[in-house]
C-alpha cells in the first residue's frame, strides 16, 4: 500500500524524503488529535473546525468543564470525522502539574473493524 499521509510533525526519511503513515488506525489517530488541538477559526476555509482544547487549559477542572470538553470532542467527531465513532472519553488531572491534563479517547473504526485509544497531555 502507499502512503496515506505525511506524519506529524514532519520528520525526514530517506526513503520517502519524509517520515508518511501508511495504515488507516494511525492516520485516524493524528487526524483525530488535531481536530481536537485545532481552535476554531484556526484552519483556513473551516471556521468551526476544531474543539480548541487548548482554551480550556486555564479554566477550573471539574466535571462541568470536562463534559464541555467531551460534548465540543463528540460533536466535531461527529461533523468532520463521521467515520469514527466515540467510544469513551476519559480526563486525568496531574499531582505534578495542576495546569496539566491528560485526554483519553477510546473510539472504533467501524467501517474496517479497529478500536484504539488515542491520549495525549495537554
Amino acid at each position: 500500500m502507499s502512503a496515506l499521509a505525511v506524519k506529524l510533525p514532519i520528520t525526514k526519511d530517506s526513503i520517502n524524503g519524509y517520515t508518511m503513515i501508511d495504515d488507516f488506525t494511525t492516520l485516524v489517530k493524528q487526524n483525530l488529535k488535531m481536530l481536537v488541538l485545532t481552535s476554531k477559526g484556526e484552519r483556513i476555509m473551516e471556521p468551526e473546525f476544531g474543539v480548541g482544547i487548548k482554551d480550556f487549559l486555564f479554566e477550573n477542572f471539574n466535571n462541568m468543564t470536562f463534559k464541555k470538553i467531551d460534548t465540543s470532542i463528540r460533536k466535531q467527531v461527529e461533523m468532520f470525522m463521521p467515520a469514527v465513532s466515540i467510544l469513551d472519553i476519559s480526563f486525568a488531572g496531574s499531582e505534578v502539574d495542576k495546569n496539566l491534563l491528560g485526554v483519553s479517547i477510546f473510539f472504533s473504526i467501524p467501517s474496517i473493524d479497529v478500536r484504539d485509544l488515542l491520549e495525549f497531555t495537554i
